[in-house]
């Protein structure tokens, strides 16, 4: 130990130093807890649906018998933009409903199904899929679709059992082609491709396709059913005029801001509008945001006020020690030597502190793993914790050794 050590330490305050490391680490403690929680628990709604954000909500008029008589109970191009207006709203965007009709086939096991369907889209940016498996570009014959997981439940649990046709898991059903025949609505002008899975959703009760592949299809059909029409409509007009223009939109997809917002009840409510699919999921995920953030908050304070207190402690410890300060500035020591002692005590205690706090951390996660494990939920990495650990320490020392260096110049200031 040196001789400025063994000098400046007989005024240390042990209990000062202990009630730092004890508030620092608490604070540190419940920050890391609450983060690592957030990361584990998100993935029990996030896995829901890969395919739709949870902050994105699907919103169709009611039908009532007022609609049946009158007509389909679409959005008009006023309420479309009185919803993007809303101050919880960052983007929203109209569902394309093909314009055609849509049949299926399946072959399985030497027997067959065949069906009518129907194909909806919504913009490319809203679907959570990687581009490899949502792609398609004219003159291709496979089409990627994404279908509710009820569908296939109907299928496995309703259809195959009563023409007893084998049950398909979700994997099974991926790698079968699907027959898919398009045609206009009098049937004619078909057009045959192969349908591929692309994914299944909670969240979402319809069959989706690729906005180009809808785009296509639309404008091609309608072109092919009114070929007059749109060779009319080519000599007078532009060629992005020929592609077909959207009727009004029966649903749209909404970016909210925050889904628990109780304004979107309000306004949900006053125009008439429900929220499609499963509504749990976009709020117990903004709950879970909710109580995150006011745990991170009350932990943030308390290593606030930790960092405050070493802070006092390292002043007061100074003051103390003035006079030794002003003595050894004059025999000519210098400015790191002599505040050396007190930047290794913030050191010691501000790294004790978040080791601490990481192992505490560990521990909560070990307490509560397996039991979030059964409600479905993945294990998150540790690594953003162990992170912002380092993070925070770091940001504790350095705080507290520019204290210690102006309070140290301070002293050879009144010294001189």
């Amino acid at each position: 130990m040196s001789f400025i050590s063994r000098l400046l330490r007989k005024n240390i305050s042990p209990a000062r130093i202990a009630g730092f490391i004890l508030s620092n680490f608490i604070g540190l403690a419940i920050v890391l807890g609450g983060l690592i929680f957030y990361l584990d628990a998100r993935s029990i709604w996030d896995s829901e649906d890969s395919f739709i954000r949870s902050d994105y909500l699907v919103i169709n008029k009611k039908v009532t018998s007022e609609h049946t008589l009158k007509g389909a109970s679409s959005f008009s191009e006023e309420e479309f933009n009185e919803i993007l207006n809303q101050p919880w709203v960052r983007k929203a965007a109209p569902f394309t409903a093909a314009a055609y009709r849509v049949r299926a086939s399946l072959n399985q096991g030497g027997r067959g199904m065949s069906t009518a369907m129907f194909f909806e889209s919504i913009p490319d940016e809203y679907v959570d899929v990687p581009k490899s498996q949502w792609s398609w570009r004219e003159g291709s014959d496979e089409v990627p679709l994404i279908i509710s997981k009820d569908y296939l439940t109907l299928y496995n649990f309703g259809f195959a059992s009563a023409a007893g046709l084998p049950q398909m898991s979700e994997g099974l059903m991926s790698g079968i082609p699907l027959s898919i025949t398009i045609s206009d609505e009098e049937g004619n002008n078909a057009i045959r491709l192969n349908g591929r899975v692309a994914g299944y959703s909670n969240r979402l009760n319809t069959i989706l396709v690729p906005q180009n592949f809808m785009d296509w299809s639309n404008r091609i059909l309608k072109e092919n059913a009114n070929p007059s029409d749109n060779s009319n409509s080519s000599n007078n007009s532009n060629p992005s005029d020929i592609s077909n223009p959207s009727p009004s939109p029966a649903r749209i997809i909404i970016d909210v801001n925050s889904p628990g917002d109780v304004a979107i009840n309000d306004f949900l409510s006053a125009h008439n509008y429900e929220v499609a699919g499963d509504k749990t999921a976009a709020a117990a995920s903004f709950l879970l945001k909710l109580v995150v953030g006011i745990v991170l908050a009350i932990g943030g304070v308390i290593t606030v006020l930790s960092l405050f207190i070493l802070m006092l402690s390292v002043s007061l410890l100074m003051e103390k020690n003035r006079d030794k300060l002003h003595s050894l500035l004059m025999l000519g020591y210098p400015l790191g030597s002599v505040g050396a002692p007190y930047c290794r005590i913030v050191i010691s205690a501000s790294v004790g502190a978040g080791l601490l706090a990481l192992v505490a951390s560990a521990l909560l996660r070990h307490a509560y793993l397996e039991p979030l494990r059964g409600l479905g939920a993945g294990t998150g990495s540790f690594w953003p914790v162990i992170i912002l650990d380092i993070i925070l320490t770091a940001h504790i020392i350095l705080f507290n050794i520019l204290a210690v260096r102006k309070k140290v110049k301070a002293s050879w200031r009144i010294s001189r």
